[in-house]
């Protein structure tokens, strides 16, 4: 029997990450943990009352009803999804599509995801289509363990020991997941061991006497819970973490007051439209983010609000169309434990096959639209400075950079390169200058780190004590070393936190501090200010269009404090425009840092700027 309140609350989960993804509520990713309460309750309660009834659990028939309920829908969305992609996205994205794609039909996404985001450099890229199988990914591997875990406490012969068992597991996730949240935020955000306490949440549910639930306050502070996470985290938020607790208690206080619930929660929650909504959430969940990145990622720009729109009317009538034809007639057809399992079979190898075609379909190549003559190696336009092959350009988790020693190292004479990504997008440049005037060159760059000495939130995998920790002992060593000159750069565009009364006083402050810190090390503290700021992927963006549009790169403002000595390279990428292709050459590998190419073609000007100020004096 279906529960039209939990139906109503899967409809406000699906709502809430639609929303989310859309850019339209800031916390509305919490959806997928209203989602993991619901289920930890309901696969757990199905669970319990088969062992109850027949003192056992079938697993095999556990396993394909799973199969049944959940797969059809899975693999006919993903599908769909990737014969779209490969037709409309172009082929230089393919490699990475074929890749994604095998992992979600494996349900091995999460892992995947956990590894590519927790790279910096990849934080940028153009989004998967398919990324958003995680969450079903971690359902799937909680879903082949539980059972086994239930049905062993159970045939322990007590009670007490299945609320026990549940419990420590529950504690233990959820504990868990507090230290990966500050340790290695992505892991944490993906992976099951630290999700599993959310549906341990809803398990414990089960074993709660009703009356402990009568009040009529409990579905209000469940609902402000829901209110506030909804509204007040974002993409910045430590999550899962004990972030999470606040939307998962709530949805497991409304789902245990049920009974309690006041007239107009009801009447939200049954009435025809939540309880539509509810029925087609699965597949609404499935298809909302193909239908958001796909159209973003043809016109090669954020989606307009008029756009969004109408992919969220896109996205509610193809899930009313696959809930109608695939999952409901498949869901209630018959089928024998034979058909079930071909039918899985049958659908991965679908899958890996349609992965394997898309993969050897994909190209390395950008062809410039209109100017036949034109073409680029996407490995040479997307690839990095040598020090992010080497080491030298320090990760999250990080806090000090290796020896990182370049150009002359036989000389007295010592250049150091000190920042983030932004400053190290300037090393290819710097190393073959250091070379030709008899200069040691030292690497001091880590990712999301500016050397500017401001403090921000903690974001993803980044946090703030591990940059702090690498500045200072970046700034001991540059007073060790005593070099001719620091030039430093930095992404001009991070946010400042929220208790700050403005950016630029923000920004500025961390610029005195940066300042001050560097005075007394050396003579020369050359700040070369931030390159402009593409507002497409560039190479995704002239792979699949004119060139022509995708010259929407904007310049950044210079906003750098007295007492440095500034280079704007500004003038060098742009003229009243900035174009993509900069005197025959990509100018960005990505839609933040400038392309090794570039940075190398620079090296007359910046030899020009660096001789004026005498840096090459003695050499």
């Amino acid at each position: 029997m279906r529960i039209k309140q939990i139906q109503g609350l899967r409809a406000l989960a699906a709502v809430l990450v639609t929303l989310f993804h859309a850019r339209l509520m800031p916390g509305g990713f919490i959806g997928v943990d209203i989602f993991y309460v619901i289920s930890g309750f309901l696969i757990t309660g199905l669970i319990l009352r088969e062992i109850d009834r027949d003192g056992n659990l079938d697993l095999p028939a556990f396993y394909q009803r799973r199969i049944k309920r959940l797969l059809p829908t899975s693999a006919f969305v993903l599908i769909c999804t990737a014969l779209i992609s490969w037709i409309l996205l172009p082929a230089i994205t393919r490699n990475n599509l074929g890749k994604d794609l095998i992992a979600a039909s494996l349900y091995v996404s999460n892992y995947l995801f956990a590894w590519w985001e927790n790279d910096y450099q990849n934080l940028n890229a153009t989004p998967s289509p398919v990324i958003h199988y995680w969450s079903l990914a971690v359902e799937e591997q909680f879903y082949l363990v539980w059972p086994i875990f239930i049905l062993a406490l159970a045939k322990l012969g007590k009670r007490i020991y299945l609320i026990g068992g549940i419990s420590v597991v529950t504690a233990l996730s959820l504990l868990f997941s507090i230290y990966q949240t500050q340790t290695s935020a992505i892991w944490a955000f993906y992976g099951l061991p630290t999700r599993a306490w959310e549906l341990g949440i809803g398990a414990l549910l089960l074993f709660i006497p009703p009356n402990i639930f009568r009040s009529r306050l409990l579905p209000w502070i469940a609902f402000i819970g829901i209110i506030i996470s909804a509204i007040r985290y974002d993409e910045n938020t430590a999550f899962p973490g004990w972030k999470a607790l606040l939307p998962v208690v709530a949805t497991a206080l409304f789902i245990a007051s049920i009974n309690s619930w006041p007239p107009i929660f009801n009447d939200l929650s049954n009435n025809r439209v939540s309880q539509w909504l509810g029925a087609i959430s699965y597949p609404l969940y499935l298809w909302h983010w193909p239908a958001l990145v796909i159209p973003s990622a043809v016109v090669g720009r954020p989606l307009h609000l008029p756009e969004r729109f109408a992919c969220i009317a896109l996205t509610i009538l193809l899930a009313h169309l696959t809930h109608r034809f695939v999952e409901q007639p498949l869901r209630h057809k018959e089928f024998s434990p034979r058909k079930i399992y071909q039918g899985a079979i049958s659908v991965t190898l679908i899958s890996a096959l349609l992965s394997v075609g898309i993969t050897l379909t994909s190209s390395d190549e950008i062809s410039i639209q209109g100017v036949t003559t034109t073409k680029f190696s996407l490995a040479d336009v997307m690839k990095r400075p040598d020090i992010y092959g080497d080491t030298c350009h320090a990760n999250y988790g990080e806090i000090e950079s290796g020896d990182c020693t370049y150009g002359d190292k036989t000389s007295t004479r010592t250049l150091v390169l000190y920042g983030d990504s932004h400053a190290a997008q300037w090393f290819p440049a710097l190393n073959e200058l250091a070379k030709q005037n008899n200069l040691k060159l030292i690497s001091l760059t880590k990712s999301a780190c500016s050397a500017v000495d401001s403090k921000r939130r903690d974001q993803g995998a980044f946090k703030m004590a591990d940059c702090s920790k690498w500045r200072e002992n970046s700034i001991k060593r540059i007073a060790k070393i005593r070099p001719v000159a620091v030039i430093t750069s930095s992404f001009a565009h991070f946010e400042a936190p929220r208790n700050y009364p403005s950016r630029s006083i923000w920004w500025s402050d961390g610029q005195r501090r940066l300042l001050a810190n560097l005075k007394g090390s050396t003579s020369n503290i050359i700040y070369i200010a931030d390159t402009p700021q593409p507002q497409r992927d560039i190479p995704s963006c002239l792979a699949s269009r004119k060139s022509s549009t995708c010259d929407s790169t904007r310049k950044t403002p210079v906003r750098i404090i007295r007492g440095f000595d500034i280079i704007d390279p500004t003038r060098w990428l742009c003229t009243s425009y900035c174009p993509a292709i900069v005197d025959g050459v990509v100018a960005y590998r990505d839609n933040s840092h400038i392309s090794v190419d570039m940075s190398l073609a620079l090296i007359s000007r910046l030899r020009a700027e660096l001789t004026a100020r005498q840096i090459f004096q003695f050499s």
